[in-house]
């Protein structure tokens, strides 16, 4: 690890596919990640909540990623609002807008172009999942019993993160705050 936090890349897995997310603040962090604790098999949560931008790029665009991310997170923290539940095949989402997000996603994915793999070309769909690899009953019994208790709730993103995935896990590489 170097002096500024940073993961360098001689102390990662070889090879591991980059990740990228929209980071959430702190207090949002903490009420989705509670919710995914409580819901998510615990064998399998393995992860904190988190909002995925991009699924797996090329280990080798590392440093033309950062750049990009760098320049993007000169702007102002994106706006974006928890606006409701995604239905997943066997789980749960929270459902996140933020057409600033889907701008920024827009941007970095013109810069990756040809690098971007099947999943991260799809049209994007922002959310936090909540609960995964259930029985669809469940997942259904979960929707009911959130949606009728969730209420709109907005927010600013505070930056990119950037990891390394590496065995199932990631492997923070770094975080690129907003600071406009």
């Amino acid at each position: 690890m170097n002096r500024e936090g940073e993961v360098l890349a001689a102390d990662r897995k070889r090879g591991a596919p980059l990740l990228v997310t929209a980071e959430l603040p702190a207090d949002v962090l903490g009420w989705a990640d509670g919710l995914r604790k409580a819901h998510y098999p615990p064998e399998r949560n393995r992860l904190r909540a988190h909002v995925t931008l991009f699924h797996a790029l090329p280990p080798s665009v590392e440093g033309e990623l950062v750049d990009v991310l760098a320049d993007l997170a000169r702007g102002a923290p994106p706006r974006a609002r928890i606006d409701g539940l995604m239905k997943l095949d066997n789980g749960t989402a929270l459902s996140v807008e933020s057409p600033d997000m889907a701008w920024l996603h827009a941007v970095i994915a013109e810069r990756m172009h040809g690098l971007l793999t099947d999943q991260d070309s799809r049209p994007l769909r922002l959310h936090v999942t909540i609960q995964n690899k259930v029985a669809p009953a469940a997942a259904r019994a979960l929707q009911a019993q959130l949606g009728a208790q969730l209420h709109p709730i907005s927010f600013r993103f505070r930056g990119f993160g950037l990891y390394a995935w590496e065995d199932g896990l990631w492997r923070p590489i770094r975080v690129l705050p907003f600071r406009g």
